[in-house]
């Protein structure tokens, strides 16, 4: 029985398979589902075995587990990969947004509806069914394969560098495929070259030791609100360019070839507009809204307090007042440096009258850029043309994958998305689905991927 035989024979398997992996309420924001959080890992690590992979072993972090797979018999003469993906799940609430149970998955019209259908579980379980597929047609992979799943990626994979500092040799690979990431859309292949680093801090601003009554206290001492208003204006001019001195100088501008592969992208400005709601598009100028998006750092307020916030009036002068700002970084930015700068225009530009403190909030990513020529990138992009019958897209992200620039600064190599999600399959969000028809897709590019890497 030829692969894609095996494969079209099995999927029933394979969705039932999907169904029994999505129950498992694997949440790692949520202490209570810790438990869980590991035996999805056990759910993985069978599911390798079962398939014909080798060595399938939880490893311990300080946090949520990892687990570790690996196939390696094709010879020192053919390349070895490594495919990236996770196991753990964002939290469901609010629940009563779910047309059926987020963790009792449900098929509707060629869709698995349940939280973690599309990230990750149904898209990290696609490799593992290709190479089931491939060990059951000729007893052997093409080339050798490591797997390496992480339980921890939905709250920012915070104990993963360490892991991936003491286990190397168990992640040694010429080329790293994830497993975590999406298409255009059902018909159409991209290839993501880019994402976002990120920054996270916040800001105080402090006067009075207590909350003072603004008719008596007006105009005799600052207005910690009024300040922090002061000291966000200056970050930020009206037109949407950043302020904060220095904070540009380290921004790989685009390219004309950026540009333009950029610019080939299908883009409706009326439809983005429409989508999001928003009366009109607003930017740094110069640069399109599209390139905006993916291609030029940001500095965003997430959040601000201050004073009274509930209905009617309280007539006082605050005491404190917070605001909560991260920053989307692009190559070659580095997190540190532009908090430190952030935090030195706070205390050059904190108005008289108030004290201003700056401390980081956690979640921190480098920007990340494969480079022009990427022999991995093109091997991927030419099995996408040969399964959709397109050329993909070229793409950017706005968000962060913190695990891509750590594989980066610990293996060398710039790691390619090769994943079959949808942007619209509700990722994160209520009523959280995934194509099977994509499910099928995906695993003949991931077997016409080993067999193109065999050579």
């Amino acid at each position: 029985m030829s692969w894609a035989d095996y494969l079209d024979a099995n999927q029933p398997r394979f969705i039932e398979e999907l169904c029994d992996f999505i129950r498992i309420p694997s949440v790692s924001a949520k202490p209570e589902n810790a438990g869980d959080v590991r035996q999805a890992g056990q759910w993985v690590i069978d599911r390798l075995t079962a398939a014909g992979i080798e060595n399938a072993q939880m490893y311990e972090t300080a946090g949520h587990p990892v687990v570790c797979a690996d196939w390696l018999h094709a010879g020192p003469d053919k390349p070895t990969i490594l495919i990236y993906g996770h196991f753990d799940v964002q939290p469901a609430e609010p629940f009563d947004l779910w047309t059926t149970p987020p963790f009792e998955p449900t098929i509707r019209e060629d869709r698995i509806y349940g939280r973690g259908a599309t990230d990750d579980k149904g898209a990290m379980l696609v490799p593992i069914l290709a190479a089931e597929a491939l060990l059951a047609e000729t007893g052997a992979l093409p080339i050798n394969v490591r797997f390496f799943f992480e339980g921890q990626e939905e709250i920012g994979s915070p104990d993963l560098q360490p892991f991936i500092e003491g286990n190397l040799d168990r992640l040694q690979a010429d080329m790293i495929f994830s497993a975590d990431g999406s298409q255009w859309d059902p018909e159409t292949p991209q290839m993501v070259l880019a994402l976002k680093g990120l920054v996270s801090l916040e800001v105080t601003v402090t006067g009075a030791r207590s909350d003072l009554h603004s008719g008596m206290h007006g105009g005799g001492v600052a207005n910690p609100g009024m300040a922090l208003a002061h000291l966000l204006a200056s970050m930020k001019s009206p037109d949407g360019t950043i302020l904060v001195d220095g904070f540009y100088d380290d921004v790989v501008d685009l390219t004309e070839a950026d540009r333009a592969a950029i610019a080939r992208v299908p883009w409706d400005e009326a439809e983005y507009l429409a989508e999001t709601g928003a009366p009109a598009t607003h930017g740094e100028p110069g640069y399109t809204t599209r390139e905006n998006l993916w291609a030029r750092p940001t500095l965003e307020i997430n959040g601000m307090t201050c004073g009274w916030q509930g209905a009617g009036t309280k007539t006082v002068l605050p005491s404190v007042a917070s605001a909560k700002i991260t920053c989307r970084l692009v190559a070659n930015q580095n997190p540190e440096k532009v908090y430190d700068l952030i935090a030195a225009h706070v205390a050059q530009n904190c108005p008289p009258g108030v004290t201003a403190e700056v401390v980081r909030n956690p979640g921190r990513a480098d920007p990340f850029l494969v480079p022009a020529g990427h022999n991995a990138t093109a091997v991927a992009g030419q099995v996408l043309e040969e399964v959709y019958g397109k050329v993909p897209h070229q793409t950017r992200a706005g968000g962060s994958i913190p695990v891509m620039s750590t594989l980066l600064d610990q293996l060398g190599l710039h790691a390619v998305m090769f994943a079959f999600g949808h942007a619209d399959e509700n990722q994160h969000a209520p009523n959280e689905f995934f194509r099977l028809p994509t499910f099928r897709l995906g695993q003949t590019a991931y077997v016409r991927l080993m067999e193109r890497l065999a050579g």
